[in-house]
């Protein structure tokens, strides 16, 4: 895991670049979870007989996103449950509460994130990480969860 926040982190070194991906990273992850959570998901009701907005197409991504990120570090796994529940809480909030709907929400949400993203590698004079490996895509949240732990020191 070390050696991916680190090559990930040799990207992101510049102090406007870094703030820009601690508000943009989260909102990327979060814009896609609410995306994921308009898909009709009625099948997975039936296969489960659970009739919750939660059983959906988000909760079994993030679900298969958990394996991954145990394979790496099982401590930052346990943060990213805990951010990946926080999106499930605000994507079907906003989808009862919202006064647009969610996927348009994300839609506006996931383009201007990333519009912030190539700004802020722009400032850095160096390209995105997931343009090498689509990888660091998901390496991206684990960085920012890394900074968390460590300034609780939490061993990640």
């Amino acid at each position: 895991m070390q050696s991916l926040l680190d090559e990930y982190g040799q990207s992101h070194k510049n102090s406007t670049n870094k703030l820009i991906h601690w508000i943009c990273v989260p909102l990327i992850f979060f814009s896609i979870v609410g995306l994921i959570w308009t898909i009709p998901h009625g099948v997975l009701n039936d296969l489960t007989g659970l009739e919750s907005p939660f059983v959906n197409w988000a909760s079994l991504l993030l679900i298969l996103l958990l394996v991954y990120y145990v394979t790496l570090s099982v401590p930052l796994a346990f943060g990213m449950a805990a951010f990946g529940l926080l999106c499930l809480w605000a994507a079907n909030t906003l989808s009862i509460a919202a006064p647009w709907p969610l996927w348009s929400i994300s839609v506006v949400i996931f383009i201007l994130a990333w519009i912030g993203q190539f700004y802020g590698h722009k400032i850095e004079g160096k390209k995105p990480s997931f343009l090498k490996d689509l990888q660091f895509l998901l390496i991206g949240p684990a960085w920012l969860m890394h900074f968390i732990y460590k300034k609780l020191g939490i061993p990640y």
